[in-house]
């Protein structure tokens, strides 16, 4: 059986996360352009919808943060090239400043955080984070999971951005936070590391990494839908996510 890189090869240099974006482009894109999203670009969103976001990812932030220091461990215990540390010490730091943008928002908007209850969205998300922390998972696994996380936000918000969107004056924080270029970047710094791992690994791997890939926009999905307004819900899945 042929290895990442003859597969590569095969596929006329195409690298592996393009040929997942390709292959399962149907549920990328139901994550990146779902309603919620489109609401907002667009100039319709209903803002309790949008409270309701804010609530929920600041309880998921905690367990992305806690997710990514598993993802510098393993870095520092299994990546060929030491680079890879600095860029997730990077997203660590700017973690810091990301918390700080949600309490100011949650103050604005009369929310206290620390009354906020996951909903299941948030809490099978999370879990599914955890379950990547565990020592047996790869690095190659992991990050993988990270870039997919980290590009669907951008995507998603950097749509919102883009000329003749009606995005509201009060959202376009939110939307620059994760849309603007130097995020975008940094995402496709995690996907060329993504990339290099994946081709220098072994068919196994990368046959894990593309059940955490899909298990990753099953998840965003699933959180787009819990916030989103229900008459404008038009999810696009590719069969449902379950507890497993």
């Amino acid at each position: 059986m042929a290895d990442p890189k003859a597969r590569a090869q095969l596929a006329g240099a195409m690298t592996a996360t393009e040929s997942w974006l390709r292959k399962h482009r149907l549920i990328y894109t139901g994550a990146t352009r779902h309603p919620f999203i489109l609401t907002i670009r667009d100039g319709t969103i209903d803002l309790s919808a949008f409270k309701t976001w804010l609530e929920q990812d600041f309880g998921f932030l905690r367990s992305f943060a806690a997710f990514v220091g598993s993802v510098l461990v393993k870095a520092w215990k299994e990546s060929d090239d030491r680079a890879d540390e600095e860029v997730i010490l990077a997203c660590l730091a700017a973690l810091n400043d990301e918390f700080a943008w949600f309490k100011k928002e949650s103050l604005k908007r009369d929310i206290n955080l620390s009354e906020v209850v996951p909903q299941n969205a948030t809490a099978g998300y999370s879990r599914f984070l955890e379950s990547l922390m565990r020592p047996e998972v790869e690095y190659t696994v992991a990050i993988t999971a990270l870039w997919l996380i980290e590009a669907v936000y951008h995507e998603s918000f950097a749509h919102c951005l883009e000329e003749g969107t009606k995005t509201p004056l009060e959202l376009r924080e939110a939307c620059e936070r994760w849309g603007n270029e130097g995020f975008g970047s940094y995402c496709n710094t995690l996907k060329k590391i993504a990339d290099r791992r994946l081709e220098m690994g072994s068919e196994e791997v990368s046959k894990k990494a593309e059940v955490g890939f899909l298990r990753v926009l099953e998840y965003e999905v699933e959180f787009w839908n819990m916030v989103c307004p229900p008459h404008r819900t038009a999810a696009v899945t590719e069969g449902s996510t379950s507890e497993r």
